[in-house]
């Protein structure tokens, strides 16, 4: 049986309003996430890539279109029901982003304290074993200041297990990391996808991460501001459209003598 979809976005066009004229960054974008899969966004600079990543969470609001997470639209959404619909999703931002002046443990159980009533005992259980799941237990009590970068970026990924979402965004997660440890940080999301059963959608531009952790892309062009092309990795990078093989074969862009 087809897995069905956990994310639809239908005709999503965003952009930015500034000296009284809308500037259009995407336009009229659809595609669908399916329930278990990890599915790339993937593109250049100045793609829209991370712009779509901040609608699709719900930290930006678009011109048109509606972005539903697990059913319900989040655009459409009222405050109350919102905040329900964020509880299906994890994010780990870019760098990690990890508050340091907190543990590693109490930045994981941030999210406990925020959107559940648990005491402290069932909060300290629960960041642990996020952090075990990321293979972090010894680093539990380390400020994020003692902390590689490899080991912030999985710490993050824990807070983002933190609510137990059907759903984790990860934006640019090999970003500042050598080869090795963002090898290793891509079995960590293939692992956790296969055998917690959750969603990833991650935003990239990795090739070799795109190659080891993706079952499905779409590749953002800023000259048609939307989604070029779709599919499985090995596809796009044997696809005959020009603008798909510039991006999966590194060619430059021609420059004007």
């Amino acid at each position: 049986m087809a897995a069905e979809p956990i994310i639809q976005v239908e005709h999503l066009t965003v952009g930015y309003a500034q000296d009284g004229e809308q500037t259009v960054l995407l336009q009229d974008v659809s595609f669908q996430v399916l329930r278990g899969e990890v599915f790339a966004i993937l593109g250049g600079s100045g793609s829209g890539k991370s712009t779509l990543l901040k609608h699709m969470i719900g930290l930006l609001r678009p011109i048109a279109g509606r972005i539903i997470i697990d059913g319900d639209d989040i655009v459409a959404a009222n405050r109350a029901e919102r905040r329900s619909i964020m509880r299906r999703f994890g994010v780990m931002y870019q760098m990690g982003a990890l508050f340091g002046s907190m543990t590693t443990l109490e930045n994981v159980r941030l999210p406990l304290e925020e959107f559940t009533e648990f005491d402290d005992e069932a909060m300290d259980w629960i960041a642990r074993t996020k952090l075990y799941q990321v293979g972090m237990s010894a680093a539990a009590h380390r400020m994020p200041s003692e902390l590689s970068g490899g080991m912030q970026k999985r710490a993050a990924i824990a807070r983002a297990m933190a609510l137990d979402p059907a759903i984790v965004f990860l934006d640019e997660p090999s970003a500042g990391l050598d080869p090795i440890t963002s090898a290793e940080l891509d079995r960590l999301i293939v692992r956790l996808a296969r055998t917690l059963g959750i969603t990833f959608v991650v935003v990239t531009h990795e090739l070799p991460s795109i190659f080891a952790i993706a079952d499905r892309v779409i590749l953002l062009d800023p000259r048609l501001r939307g989604v070029v092309a779709t599919g499985t990795p090995a596809q796009l990078r044997d696809s005959s459209d020009p603008r798909v093989h510039q991006f999966f074969h590194r060619e430059p862009e021609e420059v004007m003598p």
